[in-house]
Parts: structure tokens; C-alpha cells; sequence
């Protein structure tokens, strides 16, 4: 019954996360799988409903220091999970895009949540030929990437979260 579902609802997410109007709805929809999550204690999420898997990224804030927490779209891939900074194609990265890069810099972990099972990762950047290698693989899951880059003038950036 899994299978079925997804065969039938991740069409429709694709087709909805494609809308170039998204970008605005980003405060609510995050507001929202903020709180399914936290109710099921992190084991539903507006991601998960729609047939694809998500996480939800812990890290330290780059200037504030402080824990932040978002719901993420993520790729599980060779043990860890790929996470894209894409924002919808909005013109601005989201602001996690910063914090996950400055605690790569100072090699720092973050943590992540998936299926409510939380794991501490390390944050790798990629960049050059890993990040065509994993963007192929990104696409498969959730097509729309391409589109988010066609419509944003910035450089979508992508993490591996290294859970070993």
C-alpha cells in the first residue's frame, strides 16, 4: 500500500513544487511541518505525506549561536542524506544554507532527525564534479531541483550530512 500511495501522491507534490508561486507560501509550509512534526514526534512530516523523505536539520546558528531547527527535503544517499539549498528557486538561499556552511568551516556537526531517530552529521559541501555527480542523483528524487535552478541567478548549494 506504501508503493501505491507514493505512485500516486508524489506526482502531485512534484506538480505543486514546481509552482513558481511557492516561494511565498515557504514561512507557512515550514510553520506546518514544524508542528506535524513535533506532534508525531518526528515521525510525520509534510515531506513524508508526500511521498518523498525529509529531515529535520539541527545547527548552530553562524552569528547568533544559536540551535536552529528546520524541515528539510532530503535524498537518503550512500548512508547519510543530501540536502539542497534551493528554497523553491527563490532568489535568496534559505538562511540554514549559512549555518550548515559556517559549522563546515569551523568542523563543526550538526544533527538530523529521520524517521525520529536522531543522528549527528558532518556537513560536507559539494562542490565541482561531486556536486554534478550527486545533483544527478538529487533530480531523480525530486525533479523540480532543475527547475529551482533555472529560476534562481544564485548557485543552489548542496550538503552530504555525513552521519559516520
Amino acid at each position: 500500500m506504501d508503493d501505491v500511495y507514493r505512485r500516486l501522491v508524489r506526482p502531485i507534490a512534484i506538480a505543486l513544487g514546481g509552482q513558481p508561486w511557492l516561494p511565498k507560501l515557504n514561512t507557512q509550509i515550514v510553520g506546518i511541518d514544524r508542528l506535524l512534526q513535533k506532534a508525531t514526534r518526528g515521525k510525520v512530516s509534510l515531506v513524508n505525506l508526500a511521498g518523498l523523505q525529509g529531515v529535520m536539520l539541527s545547527v548552530r546558528g553562524a552569528k547568533s549561536g544559536i540551535e536552529r531547527t528546520t524541515p528539510l527535503l532530503c535524498v537518503p544517499h550512500e548512508g547519510g542524506w543530501l540536502v539542497a539549498g534551493s528554497n523553491w528557486g527563490a532568489p535568496k538561499p534559505p538562511a540554514w544554507v549559512a549555518n550548515l556552511s559556517a559549522a563546515a568551516e569551523r568542523g563543526e556537526t550538526a544533527s538530523v532527525q529521520f524517521h525520529g531517530v536522531r543522528h549527528v552529521v558532518t556537513p560536507l559541501e559539494q562542490t565541482g564534479a561531486d556536486k554534478a555527480r550527486v545533483w544527478r542523483v538529487m533530480v531523480q528524487t525530486w525533479p523540480n531541483y532543475d527547475k529551482y535552478a533555472e529560476r534562481t541567478g544564485r548557485e543552489i548549494r548542496v550538503f552530504f550530512l555525513d552521519p559516520s
